[in-house]
């Protein structure tokens, strides 16, 4: 995510004092999160920051408060199922900066893996999922990414998790052979993940 000095450089000066305010708030929650009843003042501002900030800042700004605020994840769960796309595409960007417990993220992911939103598709496949996917959901990850189109730069990691598996290999031949029998382009994407589990192509 981009550091707070850049995230400044690119807010006016009303927009930088109310993400400071909220980012206040967002303090107070991670210090006493015992005060309060009902919805904190910082999450009111994690729905409204896409009107406050613009489209350019807003996903780190939203990355930024769910860090300040400290959230758990039973927070992130509730915020991601109750938010709009823009609010799930937040948390799932957020997820590697945040003491969660590998299954409360996991499936977070796996919800959005089955969406067919191409940008909560792209923002789960970060490095959360890099680090807790089993072998199993996250070659079905790489599937979905090439099945959207949304460019296998995004899937974290994707060398290092993808060199000798053989198993990613067979399904992106099988992939590529439905392609081809209905008539339709084999992505360029597919034949460079297929050359990073070491297969030759056939």
């Amino acid at each position: 995510m981009t550091p707070p000095t850049e995230l400044d450089a690119r807010l006016d000066g009303a927009a930088r004092a109310w993400l400071d305010e909220a980012l206040a708030e967002a303090r107070h929650t991670a210090e006493r999160p015992g005060d309060g009843y009902g919805t904190a003042p910082w999450e009111l501002r994690f729905a409204s920051a896409g009107r406050r900030l613009g489209a350019d800042a807003v996903d780190e700004a939203r990355v930024l408060l769910l860090r300040t605020a400290r959230v758990d994840g039973p927070t992130a769960t509730r915020l991601y199922q109750q938010g709009t796309a823009a609010e799930r595409r937040a948390v799932l960007l957020a997820l590697d900066a945040l003491e969660l417990g590998p299954a409360d993220g996991v499936a977070l992911v796996e919800d959005a893996l089955r969406a067919n939103d191409t940008r909560l598709v792209a923002a789960a496949v970060g490095p959360f999922a890099a680090a807790h996917l089993e072998p199993h959901a996250w070659r079905h990850a790489v599937l979905k990414c090439l099945f959207t189109g949304v460019p296998v730069a995004a899937v974290a990691s994707l060398a290092r998790r993808a060199e000798g598996d053989g198993e990613l290999a067979r399904m992106l031949g099988d992939f590529a052979a439905e392609r081809t029998a209905a008539g339709r382009p084999v992505p360029d994407d597919l034949h460079r993940v297929l050359a990073l589990t070491g297969a030759e192509e056939s």
